[in-house]
């Protein structure tokens, strides 16, 4: 950190955590951040210990598959990286899982609102119960787009992402069971790695902030069901946005706060306001290895004048919007051998894109198509291109592809990288033509349509390593030497 704390910044931080811990906290301002990944433990079957991995140091103590690095490295340079391997995430906020593990036990329909890069809704989709749905919506149009491309690398099918701002979610009523909402904030927590954040710092960003997090809380709630669980997290320190503003939902919108367990040697520290609010928790620079951040778990209560019938989710219009476009069941038989377990899967053809939804969550989906805009849902199993479907990069990367429909070879780490930029590979002359799939170190990275003395690369062309330079690294185990 290179920029000054604003006074008035110190003169309030000091008061509300004392003396000693703020000067503490203001040390540790001056460390170098640490740099944690976390595992995706669906694709990664191994889930690799400090001592086999040099590159680890030491567990997220509050994430089942988070690790701390030792250093940095050029996560761009690692196949497995842009395969969905791992996301790399600030460690804090990998504390949502345990709301999560002490709340959400059964199937639920879940919405990550302000879910962009996707950090949270990448490590939600992981946690969620078999036979969930999660919305991972976004509502800036760029950051939306990035926040579909990692969700489609993480590869679980069950996910729609939209890209809406939360009063679009109005017709939506008590239609979510849990709704996770990391709201816009002043930054506090971020002072150490966003130098924009210490420059942007103002009481009154500070109001701003409080006031719109207010707004968006009321925009939603209708959309939770009585009974559902609001997760609430914000990356600051102040009580405007966290204590005063956890205690504004209890107050005004009807919820209970819930504890969560929280081990003391984690070093979380809880209200600091505790005679307005308890059950909070706050990370703080220089008690936790991680930056700044603030979560609380609370639960609608009910209301006797609601109807709570359960029909109220599913829309009541048999036709969707675009109903009179899409042509159900015309997939070709094949094409639906690509996905394993098929016959759980309903398959939509529209504007030649071959869509696979989970039939069970699929009433679900069309409720959200109705009222939302949505970038992705589910898996894309194909595109047609000509007379010709080609399978999709949403397949390569899906958690349901069904490896043994396609040749699969294996690359090298350089074949690997050529293939990342989107380069022309060549394959050993005994690979079938037609579509293959490629992997590194066991990983589909994607497809190639193999022509014989060639391979046309099929990687989407939106996400290919544009960087000349890297340094290689891999940092599960694929070997970067040939």
């Amino acid at each position: 950190m290179q920029t000054a704390i604003p006074q008035e910044f110190k003169d309030y931080a000091e008061k509300l955590l004392g003396e000693e811990r703020y000067g503490h906290f203001e040390q540790a301002l001056y460390d170098s951040p640490s740099v944690s990944v976390r595992m995706n433990t669906n694709k990664v079957r191994k889930i690799f210990t400090p001592s086999e991995c040099p590159e680890f140091d030491t567990v997220v103590p509050w994430a089942t598959a988070g690790f701390y690095l030792k250093s940095r490295p050029s996560f761009t340079s690692d196949p497995l990286f842009h395969a969905g391997g791992y996301y790399v995430q600030e460690a804090s906020s990998m504390f949502l899982e345990c709301a999560l593990r002490q709340y959400i036990h059964q199937p639920v329909v879940a919405l990550d609102l302000c879910a962009a890069p996707g950090g949270k809704s990448t490590h939600a989709r992981s946690l969620l119960p078999d036979g969930s749905l999660l919305v991972s919506n976004e509502p800036i149009r760029a950051r939306a787009q990035v926040l579909a491309e990692n969700m489609m690398k993480w590869g679980h099918s069950d996910v729609v992402v939209t890209n809406n701002y939360p009063h679009d979610f109005a017709p939506l009523k008590q239609f979510f069971d849990l709704i996770i909402t990391d709201v816009p904030c002043s930054g506090e927590g971020m002072f150490r790695k966003e130098e924009d954040a210490v420059t942007g710092w103002s009481t009154d960003y500070v109001n701003v902030c409080s006031e719109r997090q207010r707004e968006i809380l009321q925009d939603i709630w209708p959309s939770l069901k009585p009974g559902g669980v609001l997760v609430y997290s914000t990356c600051t320190l102040n009580q405007y946005e966290d204590e005063e503003n956890v205690k504004w939902i209890a107050d005004e919108l009807g919820a209970e706060i819930l504890p969560l367990q929280v081990p003391e040697e984690w070093g979380v520290i809880g209200s600091l306001i505790p005679e307005k609010v308890t059950s909070v928790y706050h990370f703080l620079q220089g008690f936790v290895r991680g930056e700044g951040f603030f979560l609380s778990v609370l639960r609608k209560k009910w209301d006797d004048d609601i109807d709570h019938s359960e029909n109220k989710r599913i829309s009541k219009n048999k036709h969707h919007k675009k109903g009179n476009n899409i042509k159900k069941n015309v997939a070709p038989e094949e094409c639906k051998s690509w996905l394993l377990s098929s016959e759980e899967y309903d398959f939509q053809v529209y504007d030649d894109e071959l869509t696979a939804i989970r039939r069970s969550l699929q009433p679900y989906v069309l409720v959200l198509e109705e009222h939302l805009k949505v970038l992705q849902k589910s898996i894309t199993v194909a595109t047609m291109k000509g007379k010709d479907w080609m399978p999709s990069h949403s397949l390569a990367m899906s958690l349901d592809l069904n490896t043994s429909s396609f040749p699969c070879v294996e690359l090298t780490y350089q074949q690997a990288v050529a293939y990342l930029r989107k380069e022309v590979l060549i394959l050993p002359s005994d690979v079938a033509r037609g579509f293959v799939l490629v992997c590194f170190a066991g990983m589909p990275l994607g497809f190639v349509k193999n022509v014989g003395g060639r391979a046309n690369n099929l990687y989407p062309q939106e996400w290919k390593i544009r960087s000349s330079h890297l340094s290689p690294f891999c940092l599960l185990g694929g070997r970067c030497e040939d």
